[in-house]
């Protein structure tokens, strides 16, 4: 992404909150499918490390998500 979400237009902003919210849904069921539906067989210190580092993405997501959202409310209010 060459701009930053400050410098987009409100048709860039919606796009990369459809993008965001779709990685988001991917790393989701990318995760849920790793622990829930198959057979992983990790020790328990790397399965921490992993549903650490999950938890550290989705919220990364989550923050980009809602920094679009205000954007946008702000853009829609004015």
């Amino acid at each position: 992404m060459s701009k930053t979400v400050k410098e987009m237009s409100v048709d860039e902003l919606k796009a990369e909150l459809k993008r965001l919210k779709e990685n988001l849904e991917d790393f989701e069921e990318m995760h849920a499918f790793t622990f829930g539906k198959t057979s992983v067989h990790i020790g328990a210190s790397k399965a921490q490390n992993l549903q650490e580092e999950y938890e550290e993405e989705v919220k990364a997501y989550y923050d980009q998500i809602a920094q679009v959202e205000a954007l946008l409310k702000r853009e829609r209010a004015e």
